[in-house]
């Protein structure tokens, strides 16, 4: 019933999201002057983090999965697969670096101001690497994300 191909599935949103959110909310603890919300941020960063290894981890299993499939292509998955790796270790540094900033500074009053900003910029390059591997795994079994793809033309189907 459940297998680590389903799992995969299941989790491969969990980082990108969570990497995204954690964005979002370091620009506002920015624009606001916010430490709470600094060290939220930092909490989703670490998450993501931990939501990457094991959507990483059951990637093969997909893959062993996928690569029979019809118009599943082994340069689709190849390229999705080495995005993965390059993401993973991405969000696995800044996880870290935040897990260490929270252990750090946790009887400071205030986030130091570098923190916050290193945070900031390295939430932007990974939540654009992460973003980057969703969709080229979604490209794996989703021909409309694919480049070049151009929609069917007929008539509209009733609703």
């Amino acid at each position: 019933m459940y297998s680590f191909t389903h799992l995969h599935l299941l989790l491969n949103h969990f980082p990108i999201i969570v990497t995204i959110l954690g964005f979002l909310l370091i620009a506002v603890a920015v624009w606001r002057k916010s430490d709470g919300l600094a060290r939220v941020a930092l909490a989703f960063f670490v998450g993501g983090a931990l939501s990457a290894l094991p959507t990483y981890l059951t990637g093969e299993s997909a893959e062993d999965t996928a690569r029979h499939l019809p118009g599943v292509t082994r340069e689709l998955i190849e390229t999705h697969s080495d995005s993965a790796v390059i993401s993973a270790i991405f969000i696995g540094l800044l996880g870290l670096f935040a897990l260490w900033a929270l252990w750090r500074f946790r009887t400071a009053v205030t986030m130091p101001t570098w923190v916050v900003r290193v945070a900031l910029v390295a939430s932007i390059i990974g939540s654009g690497l992460m973003s980057w591997t969703g969709l080229l795994g979604g490209q794996v079994r989703h021909t409309e994300v694919r480049p070049g793809f151009v929609a069917p033309s007929g008539p509209a189907e009733p609703e």
